[in-house]
């Protein structure tokens, strides 16, 4: 029995109901009022009587677990499907139509589409992307609408923009994903037979196809250089020719160059013979293209069931044998006939010796003698230096009739100019060498830059000497002594390995004794000793070993008396005295190179009471006033009382406490 409509007797539907606003149905149009909103709702969202509203977007069952929206659980996932068109051909003549496979994607994650045609080599047709990816609406009437996952099956046709694609298939991925959707899968169908593509498969001539792809990757931009020469003094007005062959061993083809000296009165044609295979024995008429071919076609019909038929000439009756020169023709000393001009193989260059070598075993490339050797040519005389410039200066205006200025070596420049630490100036010790006692007590310092092998002299200032210091000679070149001054050849300058310790150097007529070089000096020359001979321990020793057995043997003497108690060491000074009194050739430079080889140098003792003096005085200075801190500092880690620390805890304590010392002052402190 039913209750009856009562208040009270019946739920109410709005129980639990939170939206209650109202959709707009009309609106006015062009001034017309109109009903707009056929399809929307009525209160609260809820659907009218009767009313059925159709999904925008593809809609998918709602499995267990997060309800994420299909943007993220469909994200970079797509359905493929098989399809094909057909097209129609009407300005063809042997066809009407064309059949073009593609394939249709649809993307979950929004509904688009996207149309591509695979890409068909040589098909002439526009490919790849027929319909980009976007939504694509219902053909009409339903063209308010976009076509979703539930249009989608194989074995249909799609009208997509007023064309007609026929789905034949799709791939694993989408056949489970529909099938776990509950569509029901038509049965795949083939694509029909397209005449264009089965035309194209079929050959088009007779030919048989040589595979020359391996030569040509094998042998591409290798060429075999040949010289040679023409001897057409027969003919009339004729001379030797020089011609260069080119042998291209990608396409075994030939290509001549005729050489064509200045002046020769003719004409510079670029090429003698073009690039072609060149045949042995030439026709009186070379035959035009199409007039030869390896294979005979016998006969050709046409049948309107299988179209043209070929029948060829399988014993080659009509086949024409010509020979070409190939690499192995081609030797030094040989002839060749270029279209009945005889030519002579003279040389080669290298690269075309090795071939022959590693492929043939050819070891004889003896050239042929064709002209007689050029006459040396004359000398070309310089006028002798007039006075005026520099030498280089002089000789520039000789050489053009725009003088230009002398150029300087910039890269020796960039090599051995001043960079960071290193000078790459050699600095001597020098005195001048004179009768006079006043000159021979002044000390001169000799520069030698490398940069530009220039020379700059300074005096060293001494006190109550009567001369004055300083600059002695400005930076620059200086000619060696004994040359003539108006001469044509370019005056010799001092280099750098005519400065050494023992050297006399004669400077503006005043001669200098180099005495001494200092540290930086000595350490380039030894370690650039293939450049400066005298600082080279390999000619030193060389020098040695040429000492008779008897000035041996007195080595060994001397040695002995000079180190009786057999240490091993003497006294530089003895063993500068015995190689000096020894007729050996060694300088004065090479006797202190060999010193310096093995010496042992002895570090001096540090004397701990100036160094403590240094360092108060210098705190008195710094107005430090910190020690009584330091010195708990001290007490706290000296830990056993032994009134000592390391010299690593001591620096570390001053450190911490930035005692104004100096690095090496705060090292040389004991601990």
């Amino acid at each position: 029995m039913a209750l009856p409509f009562l208040p009270g007797n019946s739920f109410n539907k709005h129980l639990g109901k939170e939206r209650f606003h109202k959709s707009q149905h009309f609106d006015y149009s062009n001034g017309v009022p109109m009903l707009v909103g056929s399809e929307k709702p009525g209160i609260g969202g809820e659907l009218l009587v009767g009313q059925k509203i159709k999904a925008k977007y593809s809609v998918y069952p709602k499995g267990q677990g997060s309800d994420s929206p299909s943007w993220v659980a469909f994200d970079k996932q797509a359905l493929c499907f098989e399809a094909y068109f057909q097209e129609a051909v009407p300005e063809a003549r042997d066809e009407t139509y064309r059949i073009r496979k593609c394939n249709i994607f649809f993307f979950l994650e929004d509904d688009t589409i996207q149309v591509v045609e695979p890409e068909y080599k040589n098909s002439g047709i526009p490919q790849g992307t027929l319909i980009r990816r976007h939504r694509i609406p219902l053909p009409p009437p339903d063209d308010d609408q976009f076509y979703n996952i539930s249009h989608f099956n194989i074995n249909q046709q799609m009208v997509l923009y007023s064309r007609t694609f026929t789905v034949t298939s799709c791939d694993s991925f989408t056949r489970n994903f529909l099938t776990k959707l509950g569509v029901h899968l038509n049965d795949p169908t083939t694509v029909p037979d397209d005449p264009y593509s089965n035309l194209r498969e079929q050959p088009l001539r007779p030919y048989e196809r040589r595979d020359t792809l391996k030569q040509f990757l094998d042998h591409d931009r290798k060429v075999l250089r040949f010289y040679c020469f023409w001897d057409a003094t027969e003919s009339t007005f004729g001379d030797p020719r020089e011609l260069i062959l080119h042998y291209y061993l990608a396409d075994d083809t030939i290509e001549i160059r005729e050489v064509i000296t200045p002046n020769s009165g003719r004409d510079s044609i670029p090429k003698f013979l073009r690039r072609s295979k060149l045949p042995k024995h030439p026709a009186d008429q070379i035959k035009q293209p199409g007039q030869t071919a390896e294979r005979t076609v016998l006969n050709v019909f046409a049948s309107p069931n299988q179209g043209k038929c070929y029948i060829l000439d399988s014993i080659k009756t009509g086949a024409v044998q010509e020979e070409f020169y190939k690499d192995c023709d081609l030797t030094v000393g040989g002839e060749m006939n270029v279209f009945g001009r005889r030519v002579i193989i003279a040389d080669c260059d290298n690269f075309t010796r090795d071939y022959y070598r590693s492929k043939y075993g050819i070891e004889d490339f003896t050239p042929v003698q064709y002209k007689a050797s050029p006459a040396p040519k004359p000398r070309r005389l310089v006028p002798p230096y007039n006075g005026f410039g520099s030498e280089e200066d002089s000789l520039s205006s000789c050489q053009g009739l725009l003088p230009k200025p002398p150029q300087k070596d910039f890269k020796k420049f960039m090599a051995k100019d001043r960079c960071g630490l290193d000078s790459n100036v050699l600095s001597f010790r020098a005195k001048m060498v004179t009768t006079d006692p006043v000159d021979r007590e002044r000390v001169f310092i000799i520069s030698f830059y490398l940069c530009d092998d220039s020379i700059s002299v300074f005096e060293h200032p001494q006190k109550n000497s009567g001369v004055l210091s300083g600059k002695f000679l400005e930076r620059g070149r200086v000619k060696k002594p004994g040359q003539e001054l108006f001469k044509s050849e370019l005056s010799q300058y001092f280099k750098a390995q005519d400065l050494y310790v023992g050297a006399t150097l004669c400077i503006n007529n005043k001669n200098f004794q180099l005495l001494d070089a200092d540290e930086y000096t000595l350490r380039y020359m030894e370690k650039h000793a293939e450049e400066f001979p005298k600082a080279n321990i390999g000619n030193i020793f060389s020098k040695l070993r040429s000492i008779p057995e008897e000035g041996q043997s007195e080595i060994r003497k001397f040695l002995t008396l000079s180190d009786p108690s057999n240490t091993g060491l003497i006294p530089y000074e003895a063993f500068r005295s015995l190689l000096t009194g020894l007729d050996c050739r060694l300088s004065e430079h090479e006797v202190l190179v060999l010193g310096r080889r093995f010496s042992r140098r002895e570090q001096p003792e540090v004397d701990v009471g100036l160094m403590l003096a240094v360092a108060q005085d210098l705190l008195k200075k710094k107005h430090f006033e910190e020690l009584p801190d330091m010195t708990r500092a001290f007490t706290y880690h000296d830990r056993h009382k032994t009134g000592r620390l390391s010299a690593k805890e001591t620096r570390t304590i001053c450190k911490a406490f930035r005692l104004p010392l100096p690095e090496n002052l705060l090292g040389g402190l004991p601990g």
